[in-house]
């Protein structure tokens, strides 16, 4: 055989093989604008309550999110209290395949993939309806204590760092469309979230407002904000 039409084949084959692994590439997700967003909830189902209720038992959420919505351990996310706008559409975006920014997304992406919209809505509802608990986390001191509340109330003007209430609530309650609630999440979970902004991973931000936030801050004000927040649920 002549050594042209084996480097032709050679060619071809590496050709081939470029293009199957191009295609296994998963796209980068584009960061959703607030338009977005407001299409997105403007057609969630209204929630039911009682039937989320059955479906944290029956998809068996409850086993990493807890029977009322309070994660047994801080490798998961607590969803008591949390707005159903934002629970709703953090499903919605795993079942997209917009968020996959650690395992826990995958497995996430895994949970949601049967799920109908309507699923969605009842659960959020649910976890909506339970009362936001506080979380272990650990005592901060007088001073550490003033710079979560500063950073939190008033932010820092001299960093362009906008204060976390003017979004999540006074109280960390959560704010408006997809804003989440803060209060009594779990620190590890709060600083993980921090981290994936920061650091690119997760991108289902409008205009990406938290990666702009969470870059300016330092890793210790993230886990000052982390048990600040984490103390502010119901004992």
């Amino acid at each position: 055989m002549s050594r042209f039409p084996l480097l032709t084949v050679l060619v071809l084959s590496l050709g081939l093989a470029h293009s199957a692994a191009a295609s296994s590439v998963q796209p980068v997700p584009r960061t959703p604008s607030v338009a977005d967003v407001r299409s997105t909830l403007a057609s969630m189902p209204r929630g039911d309550v009682q039937r989320g209720k059955q479906l944290n038992q029956s998809l068996m959420c409850a086993s990493c999110h807890g029977d009322a919505g309070v994660a047994p351990t801080q490798n998961w996310a607590s969803l008591a209290g949390q707005r159903a706008a934002y629970t709703y559409k953090s499903l919605l975006d795993y079942q997209r395949g917009g968020r996959h920014e650690n395992p826990r997304a995958t497995l996430m992406k895994v949970a949601v993939d049967g799920m109908s919209r309507q699923d969605m809505a009842d659960v959020a509802a649910y976890y909506a309806s339970l009362p936001a608990k506080a979380a272990p986390a650990p005592r901060l001191d007088a001073a550490a204590q003033v710079r979560a509340e500063r950073l939190a109330r008033r932010g820092d003007p001299a960093r362009l760092i906008t204060p976390c209430a003017s979004c999540h609530g006074a109280a960390g309650q959560g704010g408006v469309n997809e804003t989440p609630a803060l209060a009594g999440q779990s620190v590890g979970s709060f600083v993980r979230t921090m981290q994936d902004y920061r650091e690119g991973r997760r991108v289902t931000d409008a205009n990406q407002g938290m990666r702009q936030f969470a870059e300016r801050l330092t890793m210790e004000e993230i886990r000052e904000l982390a048990a600040y927040y984490a103390s502010m649920g119901k004992n």
